[in-house]
């Protein structure tokens, strides 16, 4: 080969490798915004309670990543019976989290319930690791917790002025907000566990999905009449299902063939950014200085830990986890559920 086609070979996997970069990058942002739209879209279901939403969004979403992941399932199954501890905790967590998270939107509004159920789950990763497998807790996280609670703090504040039940309503959508991060982390824990046990990405991905899927099941029979009354209801919770959840997720995983995780990590930033921009846009919600300022430091958490050099992100520095192929590297990747 002459230096001249060697030249020319190496230029065009540049182009190549540029053009895969592009591509995951775009898959990756268009899978956040697909996140992003999922509090705005239950609004257009007002009928049907939190409870409805999010059993149809993650129990569907749920089994159909379990079935897309069966081959996997088949082989893995020695092992996950062999750990079926860590697959209850993960399912139990699966099935909690949806429920958290859309009853803090509902009550504290979309753009809080969001941003402060997505802040939390992070810090919330980090105090279960060091609890657990007493990993130390970083400065960076001490940082981002304090400011945490400091941005939590002035949401509730925003609030005092207003009548005593927007206030406690307010609350109450903050503190499910915070159940939505912790059980977020620990189903995120719980499906590494397994990874790090031999299981493998695909089948400890499924197979704590479907659990928590099955597990919602029930929840989507008795609360989701609402869901099924009308066609705009209907269209909603099928949306959920299919489109931010099953959708994303293929995207989401396409997108991380292409770019490393912390790229990845960054780009799913813009998840929070567009559910606080629908909220305001299209729903109407507003805000008062005070608590425009304490959605911005909530917000600066998950940019913290999204630039915390990779030993902080061990702990609980990643804003988002997914299947790993075994590698330390792959372990800390993002997790694609809205």
């Amino acid at each position: 080969m002459t230096t001249a086609q060697g030249s020319r070979q190496r230029s065009g996997q540049g182009r190549e490798q540029a053009s895969g970069r592009g591509l995951g990058i775009g898959a990756i942002t268009l899978t956040s915004v697909l996140w992003g739209t999922t509090g705005t879209a239950a609004t257009f279901a007002p009928d049907a309670g939190p409870f409805a939403i999010g059993s149809a969004a993650l129990g569907i979403g749920g089994l159909l990543q379990a079935l897309i992941a069966l081959p996997a399932l088949r082989s893995a199954r020695h092992r996950l019976r062999a750990h079926w501890g860590l697959l209850v905790l993960g399912g139990l967590a699966v099935m909690i989290y949806p429920l958290a998270f859309y009853s803090s939107m509902h009550y504290a509004g979309v753009a809080i319930g969001s941003v402060v159920s997505l802040a939390s789950a992070p810090l919330a990763s980090g105090m279960l690791e060091r609890l657990v497998d007493g990993k130390p807790l970083s400065r960076w996280w001490m940082l981002a917790a304090g400011l945490g609670i400091t941005g939590s703090t002035m949401l509730c504040l925003a609030k005092m002025n207003e009548p005593a039940s927007s206030t406690a309503e307010t609350v109450g959508g903050i503190a499910a907000g915070l159940v939505a991060g912790a059980t977020y982390a620990t189903f995120s824990w719980a499906v590494h566990r397994l990874m790090e046990e031999g299981a493998g990405r695909a089948a400890s991905m499924g197979a704590v999905f479907g659990v928590g899927g099955l597990l919602l099941m029930p929840v989507l029979v008795i609360t989701g009449a609402p869901l099924i009354a009308g066609p705009e209801a209907f269209a909603v919770a099928a949306y959920m299902a299919l489109v931010p959840m099953f959708l994303g997720y293929l995207l989401f995983g396409f997108g991380l063939t292409r770019v490393p995780a912390s790229t990845a990590t960054t780009v799913t930033l813009t998840e929070p950014a567009v559910a606080a921009l629908l909220a305001v846009i299209i729903v109407g919600e507003q805000l008062s200085g005070l608590g425009w300022a304490g959605l911005t430091v909530i917000a600066a958490v998950l940019v913290i830990l999204a630039v915390a050099p990779s030993n902080a992100a061990e702990s609980g520095g990643s804003v988002r986890r997914t299947e790993g192929r075994g590698t330390e590297d792959e372990h800390r990747e993002p997790m694609p559920v809205p």
